[in-house]
């Protein structure tokens, strides 16, 4: 039996961060419908690269759901959503605020349907505040919530990471919240209950320090590349092949075990330097010293002697090494899946991994409104066993 398996989750939401949440609960054995407009259906599934004129991307995030579409601006598609909230769970939607009560889906209105409907609210600035109805998507939740300021190298300008983090932030916040609120409702006879999340909020709940450093000593933090301010050494260092490796020795015995690797006792045994902040304080020679030894090697040898040494060390992964790595491959992170249309295509593996109840890819991406049919006037429709599933 799978972790959620005859849970009901209605997912109103497009793009990344609604659909990632619904994607999570999905392959752990929640049953996902998935809902669409007619004839174009969720922009994802034409964004990044296509195959066939349908993204590659849309196969993953979309993985083991059902398609249903329905116009929502309709009273035929919304008696529609009322229909299934009555049975549902979980309702996902990360609209702008306001969009489903325009609709006559809001909150108030399906939870009198349904008590208990938990609901998952996904959007820019959360469901109050000055900010509520402004447009906000996931660049924007980086850049407020403190990210982007700190992405790229001093002086220049902040670059954005290279994927929708704030979008996939949200969408785990926004899973741990339907979880904390099903335990709720089993644990103690709750009512279901609606989950506010922010995007913004979502990324500056991972700032770590940022604001008790900026309130205890007026220290605004600023980018500073590949290195980590007030953590030392860890950093990024040139190999003589023009390739770098990432070294983290910031721990006590991590940073004397690395300074005996590159020949450096002297480092290694000196007073100021036994702990972090003395490193810290002098973490220019220190990173001169680690890149004057690996700037005489390649990297393959300094991953190899560092590795050796007990010292944390890395390459910095392409997809190409990804795809290709004894640990993604043991592990089961590449994963062959079949689609709809019969092909196959490797996808990322399922994430965390359960030991009794682990999660799977049951059913492929969905065909845009391959089970509207099946909705029918009987409530929430059975799944259907005959739909295929990754190899």
């Amino acid at each position: 039996m799978n972790a959620l398996e005859g849970l009901k989750v209605l997912e109103l939401g497009q793009l990344i961060a609604g659909p990632f949440a619904g994607k999570t609960l999905a392959e752990f054995g929640a049953d996902v419908i998935k809902v669409e407009p007619a004839e174009v259906g969720d922009p994802l599934r034409k964004w990044r690269m296509l195959r066939d004129g349908s993204s590659v991307w849309w196969e993953v995030q979309s993985r083991n759901k059902r398609s249903v579409c329905l116009d929502l601006r309709s009273s035929e598609g919304q008696e529609a959503v009322r229909a299934l909230a009555l049975e549902a769970d979980v309702l996902i939607e990360n609209f702008k605020p306001g969009t489903l009560e325009g609709w006559g889906l809001g909150w108030e209105q399906l939870h009198a349907l349904n008590p208990k409907l938990i609901m998952l609210r996904i959007s820019g600035y959360g469901q109050t505040g000055p900010y509520r109805d402004k447009p906000g998507f996931g660049v924007l939740g980086e850049s407020m919530g403190g990210l982007r300021y700190l992405s790229g190298e001093p002086g220049r300008v902040p670059v954005r990471v290279g994927v929708s983090l704030g979008d996939t932030l949200a969408a785990l916040h926004g899973v741990i919240g339907v979880m904390m609120a099903l335990y709720h409702r089993a644990a103690h006879g709750g009512e279901g209950q609606f989950i506010d999340v922010a995007l913004y909020e979502s990324v500056f709940n991972v700032m770590e320090s940022l604001l008790p450093e900026y309130d205890a000593f007026g220290a605004v933090r600023e980018r500073a590349g590949s290195a980590l301010p007030g953590i030392a050494p860890t950093n990024a260092y040139r190999c003589n092949d023009g390739h770098y490796v990432l070294v983290a020795g910031n721990g006590d015995s991590i940073f004397r075990r690395l300074m005996r690797a590159i020949g450096r006792p002297d480092l290694e045994e000196e007073p100021a330097l036994r702990h972090n902040d003395g490193r810290v304080a002098n973490v220019e020679r220190l990173d001169a010293a680690i890149e004057a030894w690996t700037s005489q090697r390649g990297r393959d040898e300094v991953l190899a002697a560092l590795d050796a040494a007990g010292v944390p060390v890395g390459r910095i992964y392409t997809v190409e090494d990804i795809a290709t790595d004894p640990q993604y491959l043991a592990r089961e992170m590449i994963v062959e899946a079949r689609t709809s249309d019969g092909r196959t295509l490797k996808v990322p593996g399922i994430v965390p991994k359960l030991s009794a109840t682990p999660g799977r890819i049951a059913h492929p991406a969905p065909r845009l409104g391959e089970h509207t049919e099946a909705l029918g006037n009987a409530g929430w429709p059975a799944r259907a066993v005959s739909e295929g599933a990754a190899k």
